[in-house]
């Protein structure tokens, strides 16, 4: 609980300063939230600019931004009208991150499972085959796998609906797509880590003394070969979120990727202030909970602690 409040507190000034950092960068972006094809009149732009108070001096823009963030108001959306910047992350970011947190346990689960196997038949044409498949979900992008997906079990053997997100197996293919590459880098994670920790002397002892293979393996030696895995699941979230982008957009998914870029295109500031700030909670939650994962599993991160 000490580790987890410290990694707690750590984060918040690191919160605050992307937001700062991206607040202050689309403030000095060219362009306003009020431009358009057909541009309004300078008296219609001044009389929006002081309804939404940015006329005001930017030291005092940003403030009353903390001020209305510390009551939990992302303000109103510049472009569209009616809508708060909160009422439009509630509907549709609980769609990226269904899409990104099932994808991330495709990821966890078939990237173990491919790692384990590989190391165990490393030395073999499996192990080999193995290794080669998780290269290949490397190099391959989701842009490629989605259409190539689609074409397979939606046109072809009509499994699965080619787009949209109105029944539960429409999450299938994009959850995969957004998933392949990170089961290809889990995998060698994994390998690479068990195939170090076999040739440890802890192994060898424990077999000497009998110790089954079975509990060797998933006592002992897992243990210390998920380590560059969990270290790795900050990283992954983060992909995994920013990648949905490219998912949502081939299989037409109504996730919040069309509202982020539709909002950087139209400087929408509250819009782009809010998709970050999600994004950005997310990523440190899922940090967060990945250093505290690793501390549970190798104890010298709380020895070093108490020092």
């Amino acid at each position: 609980m000490k580790y987890f409040f410290k990694r707690l507190l750590e984060a918040v000034p690191v919160f605050l300063f992307i937001i700062t950092v991206v607040w202050a960068m689309v403030r000095f972006v060219p362009g306003g939230p009020f431009d358009s094809e057909r541009p309004a009149s300078a008296e219609t732009i001044a009389a929006m600019n002081a309804y939404y108070g940015l006329d005001k001096p930017l030291y005092e823009q940003y403030f009353n931004f903390l001020k209305n963030l510390a009551k939990g108001d992302l303000g109103p959306s510049y472009k569209y009208n009616g809508w708060s910047v909160s009422e439009i992350l509630a509907e549709k970011a609980m769609v990226s991150l269904q899409l990104g947190s099932v994808a991330l346990c495709i990821a966890l689960l078939f990237g173990i499972i491919l790692g384990v196997l590989s190391a165990a038949f490393r030395r073999g044409t499996l192990g080999t085959a193995f290794s080669a498949l998780s290269l290949v979900g490397v190099c391959l992008p989701t842009m490629v796998l989605g259409p190539v997906l689609i074409l397979l079990f939606s046109l072809k053997l009509k499994i699965f609906n080619t787009m949209g997100w109105n029944i539960s197996g429409d999450i299938v293919l994009p959850a995969i797509t957004l998933s392949f590459f990170y089961i290809a880098w889990i995998s060698r994670l994994t390998r690479s880590g068990v195939v170090e920790e076999l040739d440890r002397g802890y192994v060898k002892t424990a077999r000497a003394k009998g110790v089954s293979e079975s509990k060797i393996f998933c006592v002992h030696i897992l243990r210390n070969a998920l380590q560059p895995v969990v270290s790795y699941l900050g990283p992954a979230a983060a992909g995994l979120l920013t990648g949905s982008f490219v998912v949502e957009s081939i299989f037409q998914i109504p996730g919040l990727g069309k509202f982020f870029v539709s909002s950087a295109l139209d400087n929408d500031y509250t819009m782009i202030l809010g998709c970050v700030m999600l994004y950005a909670g997310f990523i440190l939650i899922f940090n967060l909970f990945s250093d505290v994962l690793l501390a549970l599993l190798n104890p010298k991160i709380a020895k070093e602690l108490k020092k």
